[in-house]
């Protein structure tokens, strides 16, 4: 569904959408049916209704619908990342966090972009890492907020990969499918409870993406850069009453008209 000016677009989309594919942890899988919805601008609409204003994509697994904004970003990335999400909805039979929900479909989409911009968030150079209830209310504030928690939610679902022996989410994606419960495919993967596993997650993003990450990644030089435009405009303000004063008395003289040897030359 696309008004006719982004008809092309939807039917690329959607052409995009179909068929089987590999998707992270869960193997081959063909997305199935659905609604794909394009849109411009915040839209109208029940769906658009119960999305936040800054979102480029949602999905809304139940109504089996996803929603594209045409003009918040690129809308292939866009249609991956919700794909994932519809994907992972029909994959386990357990109800998971939202935090895993959005972290997974960010790796699963390959938006590494997220964590690279870890790194050069200031917040998180500092020590300032929500736990997982936090986090999960940072997906659904503000802009700037949420997509720092979305890198943090990739971040979280890529160190449960990394627990695993086998470094990959197959094994807890496997008991989630099963129907066992999230805090108990947590356990059996990792070996420690979601709550302590948060608690280790936290001490690892500060050890990833703390204030050496972030200076290695050009936070430094941005600051160094925000520090001499800052010392600049105060040079400037601090000598602006001497300048002032080197300008009062001052008279120009008028300059004598040109004498013949003033004349300028001429080529023959």
């Amino acid at each position: 569904m696309a008004r006719k000016a982004d008809l092309s677009l939807a039917i690329g989309l959607a052409e995009m959408a179909g068929g089987t594919r590999e998707w992270l942890g869960l193997g081959r899988r063909e997305v199935g049916s659905l609604r794909l919805i394009v849109v411009r601008g915040q839209g109208t609409g029940e769906f658009m209704e119960r999305a936040p204003k800054w979102g480029a994509g949602f999905t809304f697994p139940l109504a089996r619908t996803i929603l594209i904004r045409a003009d918040a970003g690129d809308p292939t990335r866009i249609l991956r990342h919700e794909l994932a999400h519809l994907v992972l909805s029909d994959a386990v039979r357990t109800r998971v966090p939202l935090w895993f929900n959005e972290g997974y479909a960010s790796l699963a989409a390959g938006e590494l972009n997220r964590l690279v911009a870890l790194r050069l968030n200031l917040s998180v150079a500092r020590g300032r890492i929500p736990g997982f209830f936090g986090l999960n209310r940072s997906l659904r504030a503000s802009e700037p907020d949420a997509e720092t928690a979305y890198g943090l939610a990739a971040s979280a679902v890529a160190m449960l990969a990394r627990r695993h022996p086998t470094r990959s989410l197959d094994p807890i994606l496997g008991r989630l499918a099963s129907g066992e419960g999230f805090g108990a495919a947590v356990l059996a993967t990792t070996g420690s409870t979601v709550d302590r596993f948060e608690e280790e997650w936290q001490r690892d993003v500060r050890r990833r993406y703390g204030l050496l990450g972030w200076v290695m990644a050009g936070g430094l030089w941005s600051l160094a850069a925000l520090l001499l435009i800052a010392a600049i405009w105060l040079r400037r303000r601090r000598d602006r009453p001497r300048r002032a004063a080197l300008d009062e008395g001052w008279v120009v003289p008028e300059e004598d008209p040109p004498g013949p040897l003033d004349e300028p030359c001429r080529a023959p």
